[in-house]
């Protein structure tokens, strides 16, 4: 093939080079898949998922994270987390984010055996250095001391530099709820991707804030990126081949982009609320709030620029109602505005005001059963890093498939 029939065939989805095998190197094979790929966003639509139970899924994850170096002990913390948000929907920061792991453990901007340490303690609060990993386990390290130190002193706030990114910030505040207190989660990310209100260039990252309280029944979870979507949110949009909605993200002049592809590549996403006429500064308050507390307090912004390495910073707080309230008080409270919440009359019968969280609760409990949906596109894309990692990939071959095309 000529140079620019190769940048072509670059071009080219994995599922349709092994689809045409040998002919991919053949002329009129590679301009059918190349027509093909121009149509397959559509085509991605007419593909099932494939149903892979939590344990199967579990399982693979914990294979690659130590065919990469991790240790035993911190990919057990890992693919839990990776878990947590397959099984309760967040699709866009489950095992899809995978391949964009392994692209930066390529590029020698992670590693798999990092040193966390514990920088600054005292009674009430801490400082942890991540040691430029993923951030799942110092999360779940800093979370877990945050919680310690709460029921010792009822309050308590620690944080976390030089770390990486670390799944769904919901994780991180329920289980604080889930030792009856409440908790406060909020991460930077590695690159900036929200455009301030009035500006055209990405100043912040999607800077997620999730927050979580106990009940009598089970926990309030607020989980939210301070974006109108999240760039895994609009990945996700990608996979299935879907257009993402005018609003979510801009281009170069300030324009709306509805391709999902583009928005990755460019990187420019709203605040929530989108326009300023839609209240956007209001996101973009949320998200350099989220920069302060996650980024500026611990020091990741200033270590940052003196290392030229990127690095993301979370920080993690703990409020023990207890110290507010009379045993159960704050709990039976809690459950009785929530069932308020959800006894609004509804516009549309069909659909019934739910209260932060109920989303992920009813995935989790649907999922639990029928086994977590991965699009074809994830398929493919954790088939190609098992490869390159040399793991066995077993999605497909174990009996832990619960559904879906071969």
């Amino acid at each position: 093939m000529t140079p620019t029939e190769h940048r072509l065939a670059a071009l080219f989805p994995q599922t349709i080079r092994r689809a045409l095998g040998p002919l991919s190197n053949h002329r009129p094979a590679w301009i059918a898949a190349l027509v093909i790929s121009r149509f397959l966003p559509r085509v991605r639509r007419l593909w099932p998922d494939t149903l892979v139970s939590a344990a199967a899924l579990e399982s693979q994850i914990d294979a690659l994270l130590k065919a990469w170096g991790m240790s035993q002990s911190d990919a057990s913390i890992t693919s839990a987390y990776l878990l947590y948000s397959d099984l309760h929907g967040i699709d866009s920061h489950g095992c899809s984010m995978l391949p964009y792991y392994h692209r930066r453990l390529l590029a020698g901007a992670l590693t798999m055996t990092p040193q966390i340490e514990v920088v600054r303690d005292d009674a009430t609060t801490a400082l942890i250095d991540g040691g430029g990993g993923l951030g799942h386990v110092p999360g779940d390290t800093a979370m877990k001391m945050a919680i310690a130190k709460c029921h010792k002193l009822g309050i308590s706030a620690v944080a976390v530099r030089n770390s990486g990114h670390y799944g769904a910030a919901g994780a991180y505040a329920l289980m604080a709820a889930r030792e009856g207190l409440i908790g406060l989660s909020t991460t930077s990310t590695l690159e900036p991707a929200i455009v301030p209100t009035f500006g055209l260039d990405a100043m912040l990252g999607t800077n997620p804030v999730a927050f979580a309280a106990p009940s009598l029944d089970r926990p309030f979870v607020l989980d939210m990126a301070t974006s109108t979507a999240s760039l895994g949110k609009i990945a996700t949009q990608g996979y299935s081949g879907r257009a993402i909605p005018r609003g979510w993200a801009l281009d170069a002049r300030g324009k709306a982009v509805t391709r999902a592809g583009s928005a990755i590549r460019l990187r420019r996403l709203t605040p929530l609320g989108s326009t300023p006429a839609t209240s956007s500064y209001k996101g973009y308050g949320l998200a350099a709030m989220v920069e302060v507390l996650s980024a500026v307090l611990p020091g990741t912004r200033a270590s940052s620029s003196a290392t030229n390495r990127p690095s993301v910073g979370h920080f993690f707080m703990a409020i023990d109602p207890r110290r507010f309230r009379d045993e159960g008080g704050f709990e039976a409270d809690l459950s009785s505005l929530m069932e308020e919440l959800r006894g609004t009359r509804a516009c549309d019968p069909r659909q019934p005001v739910l209260v932060p969280g109920d989303p992920e609760y009813a995935a989790h409990a649907k999922r639990s059963l029928t086994g977590i949906p991965l699009t074809r596109s994830v398929i493919e894309e954790l088939r190609t890093i098992c490869q390159a990692s040399g793991v066995l990939f077993t999605l497909e071959a174990r009996s832990g498939i619960m559904g879906g095309p071969p």
